[in-house]
């Protein structure tokens, strides 16, 4: 029987992981949602779990083999320069850096969504939350960028597939950025669903050209308000869920569309992300025996981060 209970996954080498000063996506983004999640009283009636160190032979189901080889090898490095009193960071693209935590901190986001999997799959929780980062869904499978390096969603995803035997796994991606990486990986296979909303035209610039039959993008303007979001959501997205019949649903759980966070320009609200995960909660309890993976990924200004992320949790929870 499948317990009603919610899993709560992370782990300190998380917080290791930096990006260099003033960078947005900082290790006080955990600190943030673990404080609020202690002080609202939620963090007490979650199952608290550590994340593992994700396999390489699991992370290879979503990624080339030379991405995650170059990734090791540039760690391998940073930690012997390091050490010669060489530089503490190393750029993988324009916003995106390394540290010599950054390959263990990946390998426990991965782990996180991988563990969750497990867990779900086995009955021992009803559904999971990955505090975890870096985050994924702009990872493909050849190339880190955007703050991810490991797609930790699509990896966990792959996994239920491949190593469940699972027939259907759906991808939910609410962040105000479009999950390119996600997309690159997932497009064109039948056993998938992604359905997104992302502002447009905007940051990777993708997600609107021809996308393949089991990928549904809607791309917003700036501005666009919760209610409009609720709408698309309602017409767009629960037709396409209930007609596909997910054994499984994954959420790259993005709150960077919030009103208050000054990466993206839309504008919902903390109600709005309640809404939205009650929307996916109900598709997953008719097709999915409840089963939902959900992993952090945009959110970066730390009052509305810690707030969605509460609201959010509270919903997989039942409280």
């Amino acid at each position: 029987m499948t317990a009603s209970k919610t899993g709560f996954f992370t782990h300190r080498d998380c917080s290791m992981h930096e990006m260099g000063p003033g960078h947005p996506e900082c290790p006080a983004r955990l600190d943030a949602i673990h404080d609020r999640l202690l002080v609202s009283g939620v963090a007490d009636l979650l199952d608290h779990r550590e994340a593992p160190l994700a396999p390489l032979a699991d992370l290879e189901l979503a990624h080339d083999r030379m991405h995650i080889a170059a990734l090791r090898g540039l760690s391998d490095w940073l930690i012997e320069e390091e050490l010669a009193g060489g530089p503490p960071l190393v750029q993988v693209d324009t916003d995106t850096s390394m540290n010599r935590h950054t390959w263990k901190a990946a390998l426990r986001s991965a782990g996180a969504a991988l563990a969750a999997t497990d867990a779900v799959i086995a009955g021992e929780l009803e559904n999971a939350f990955c505090s975890v980062r870096p985050p994924g869904h702009h990872a493909t499978r050849t190339k880190a960028m955007g703050f991810c390096f490991f797609n930790n969603v699509a990896v966990a995803a792959k996994y239920a597939l491949q190593r469940h035997n699972l027939k259907r796994v759906a991808v939910v991606d609410f962040d105000v950025h479009h999950g390119n990486g996600t997309e690159d990986i997932l497009a064109g296979d039948e056993r998938a669903l992604m359905v997104s909303i992302f502002q447009h035209p905007f940051y990777p610039y993708s997600g609107d050209q021809n996308p393949a039959p089991n990928m549904l993008n809607v791309p917003v303007p700036a501005y666009t308000k919760g209610m409009d979001v609720r709408d698309i959501v309602e017409m767009m997205w629960i037709p396409r869920l209930e007609a596909f019949k997910p054994e499984m649903i994954f959420i790259s759980a993005g709150f960077d569309a919030h009103r208050d966070d000054d990466m993206g320009q839309l504008s919902l609200n903390e109600q709005d992300y309640t809404w939205i995960t009650m929307r996916i909660k109900d598709v997953a309890r008719r097709f999915s025996g409840g089963r939902i993976v959900s992993c952090l990924e945009g959110g970066y200004v730390m009052g509305p981060l810690a707030r969605s992320v509460e609201a959010h949790v509270r919903v997989l929870a039942d409280l």
